[in-house]
């Protein structure tokens, strides 16, 4: 690890006027240093902010960015309200990762792409116009949709796939004061030609708190994850639902995945082969059809694009399970 200077924040002012970067429960980025994939010059640590209460807003919640998975997981508001959250928060990590992590940190993690860490590696999200040594080489982790010949990483959280499908937004401070609110759905970038550049964040910008909306009234709720292993592993394939049904007929369907692209995917087209339908296998086929309308694969991750067609199936069968 390089050497670094060091600076404790007393305010979230103070945090972004001080021009480092920002550290909380380090989860990622102390790994990433350790291996010289990251080598900031200046950590400003952020730990000790008043950023960690979940407070009800507007019949929903605002969730400070320090608050740590565990407390988020386990908050009764969060179970009762956002289940699909909470078993994205439980199927994450090991318990001693939860109690460290943030919520805003979770949302910033890195890719676990082989060659991200390998220094030695051809890697345009690490060094901008080396190159990708994953298009040619072992990419069984990797991503089959929002691809560029630049990039085909996978985003490797949980907890960011079910808030896509909470419809959550992102709120920050900037270095000049102005605060945003930013929907998820805008706070990821796909690689395109600028893999490098992950999410909507300026330089120096903080990310205080998330604001989750009230969830549709009588909503169906749902969280999936397929992994090489039972426990503490990476999605292979991910899936976060929020489904109601109305009269034998889906309502509404909000549906994001997690390990098929850069960022936690979300279709409109694959909502809209679902509502106003009645939750037969054909409808599942159709929502599943056009998901995978673009995906494409890269030799060892193919097998994901019938992977995912089974677990959105099998999913949406359980979030319609006895519907009226």
């Amino acid at each position: 690890m390089k050497t670094f200077n060091y600076a404790r924040a007393e305010s979230p002012e103070d945090a972004v006027r001080a021009g480092g970067r920002f550290i909380a429960g380090g989860t990622n980025l102390i790994d990433l240093m350790k291996l010289q994939v990251e080598t900031p010059e200046k950590l400003v640590d952020i730990s000790r902010l008043d950023l960690n209460a979940i407070e009800e807003k507007d019949g929903g919640l605002l969730i400070g960015a320090l608050v740590p998975n565990s407390d988020l997981a386990a908050d009764p508001r969060v179970i009762a309200l956002y289940p699909a959250l909470s078993r994205a928060l439980l199927a994450g990590a090991s318990g001693q990762l939860r109690n460290k992590a943030t919520t805003g940190g979770n949302l910033l993690q890195r890719t676990r792409c082989y060659f991200f860490y390998d220094t030695h590696a051809a890697c345009n999200k690490r060094a901008p116009g080396s190159g990708c040594d994953a298009l040619g080489g072992f990419n069984r982790i990797h991503a089959v949709l929002g691809t560029s010949d630049q990039c085909i990483a996978t985003h490797p959280g949980d907890m960011p796939v079910a808030m896509r499908a909470l419809d959550a937004t992102v709120v920050t401070l900037k270095p000049d004061g102005d605060r945003r609110r930013i929907p998820l759905a805008d706070f990821y970038r796909l690689p395109g030609n600028t893999p490098h550049i992950e999410t909507a964040l300026e330089p120096g910008e903080l990310i205080t708190h998330i604001a989750l909306p009230a969830p549709p009234a009588g909503a169906r709720q749902l969280y999936r994850k397929v992994r090489d292993r039972a426990s503490y592993a990476f999605a292979i394939v991910s899936v976060a639902g929020v489904i109601t049904i109305e009269d034998g007929k889906i309502a509404h369907a909000a549906l994001a995945f997690g390990g098929l692209a850069h960022l936690p995917w979300r279709d409109p087209a694959v909502e809209t082969a679902l509502v106003g339908q009645a939750p037969t296998e054909a409808t599942f086929a159709a929502a599943a059809d056009a998901l995978l309308a673009d995906a494409r694969g890269f030799g060892h991750n193919d097998f994901k694009i019938p992977l995912v067609r089974r677990v959105l199936i099998a999913a949406l069968r359980d979030l319609t399970q006895d519907a009226a």
